[in-house]
């Protein structure tokens, strides 16, 4: 019986999350995930016991970060042009996501995140930065990407599409951060520029981003990441959206969840 290469896993990895960013869809529609408002006292029992809120953030995105690299540079083209131009592409939001962003949120004190959250996230995205990484650098896999594609059409308009995604993302989040005063607990309605058109403009901005990381690898690996965000972040955007329409009486009734005037 023949093993199975990487380019077999790749394909099953691929069709595995392809397929279940739909049944994840769902089903978050449905089970609102237990960390920061969602996680009270009243969640079902297998979500697990309560981790710390920033340890649970650095462990579940540790694969996208560590991980990603260590699969990027097992690859025979580690070192070419066009593919660390998109290795650092990645690195450039999955270090901040992962080693900065946790520490620079204001949570309120003993603030936690249900167990299963991080690893449930930590498995997943371990198969995440296989897909990503590989088809960068493994010849059994990657696409090509000669010297030429960093001047190739897709590349140029998928670091466009990435940067502002980026910006969005970023921006996004230093709304909320600067959202408490030093000593204030409890939420507020977010206010100013994207955030008076929807909920989850952070979200809205990591949707962009990996669109254009897909538009920058031209592969389905990107393709299928994109769904499987989507399958994550549109069900926790409308999540977020019913909560602050329940919490706040005067929430803006001309807001949407995550796409302005659709979603």
């Amino acid at each position: 019986m023949e093993s199975l290469t990487a380019g077999d896993l790749h394909t099953l990895l691929l069709w595995a999350y392809g397929l279940s960013s739909v049944s994840v869809f769902v089903i978050l529609q449905f089970v609102a995930v237990a960390y920061g408002r969602h996680n009270d006292g009243e969640r079902a029992w297998w979500w697990g016991p309560n981790w710390p809120s920033r340890a649970s953030f650095v462990i579940m995105e540790t694969p996208l970060t560590l991980g990603f690299a260590l699969f990027y540079f097992l690859g025979e083209k580690a070192l070419e042009p066009a593919p660390l131009a998109l290795f650092l592409l990645w690195q450039a939001h999955y270090v901040h996501r992962t080693f900065i962003y946790p520490f620079r949120r204001k949570t309120a004190p003993g603030s936690t995140m249900a167990a299963l959250v991080p690893v449930s996230s930590f498995v997943t995205n371990i198969g995440v930065a296989f897909l990503n990484a590989s088809i960068l650098t493994w010849i059994s896999i990657r696409a090509d990407y000669g010297v030429a594609w960093l001047t190739d059409p897709r590349f140029v308009l998928g670091v466009v599409v990435f940067v502002a995604g980026y910006y969005i993302n970023r921006r996004a989040d230093a709304i909320l951060t600067n959202l408490r005063a030093p000593g204030e607990s409890g939420y507020k309605i977010p206010r100013g520029w994207l955030y008076e058109r929807v909920s989850c403009p952070n979200y809205l901005g990591e949707l962009v981003m990996w669109t254009g990381w897909a538009l920058a690898s031209w592969s389905m690996a990107g393709v299928v990441f994109v769904l499987w965000s989507a399958g994550n972040l549109v069900p926790r955007a409308l999540s977020h959206h019913r909560w602050y329409q329940e919490k706040f009486a005067d929430y803006p009734a001309n807001r949407r969840a995550i796409i302005p005037g659709l979603l």
